[in-house]
């Protein structure tokens, strides 16, 4: 039987309580006992960037850490960026740009290029370089990096 914690995050803006089981992932908590299915589960190994959340500001691999190492943090997901409008331009450039394809890697890269955006205007090669902890099987990257490249871009722009 395993030990179970109270934890209270802030998710998304709002402050969440919960109980948890000890061993159980951040990326399971969300998904099965949160339902937000945003985040998703690749590898389980922490290689390939499908679970990314923003933990406090910064990327993290949600299948890498526990949910009670999560609390008192601030954890944003896909679906709260999504709500919050931070990343519509994002994703309209890459269903423009046709830089995804089954999907299923797309959240996790969409908070990579959040986080790297919110950084400033990255070029090619930093787009590359972040995005190298953040495996697509469909794509190819082209099309990712040039949607990426084309936000940053037009953020540059609307910041002149």
């Amino acid at each position: 039987m395993s030990e179970r914690h109270s934890i209270t995050l802030t998710l998304n803006g709002a402050v969440v309580s919960a109980d948890v089981d000890a061993r159980t992932h951040l990326a399971d908590f969300l998904r099965h006992q949160l339902r937000l299915t945003g985040t998703h589960v690749g590898c389980e190994h922490g290689v390939c960037g499908a679970c990314n959340v923003m933990l406090d500001g910064r990327s993290a691999r949600s299948c890498l850490m526990l949910a009670v190492q999560a609390d008192g943090a601030v954890i944003e997901t896909v679906e709260g960026l999504t709500a919050s409008g931070v990343i519509a331009d994002l994703q309209q450039e890459f269903v423009a740009r046709n830089a995804l394809q089954c999907g299923y890697c797309t959240s996790g890269i969409l908070m990579t290029a959040a986080e790297l955006l919110a950084r400033g205007q990255p070029n090619r090669a930093e787009i590359r370089d972040a995005l190298s902890g953040n495996y697509c099987r469909c794509t190819g990257y082209h099309a990712i990096v040039d949607a990426i490249e084309s936000v940053a871009n037009r953020r540059a722009g609307a910041g002149s």
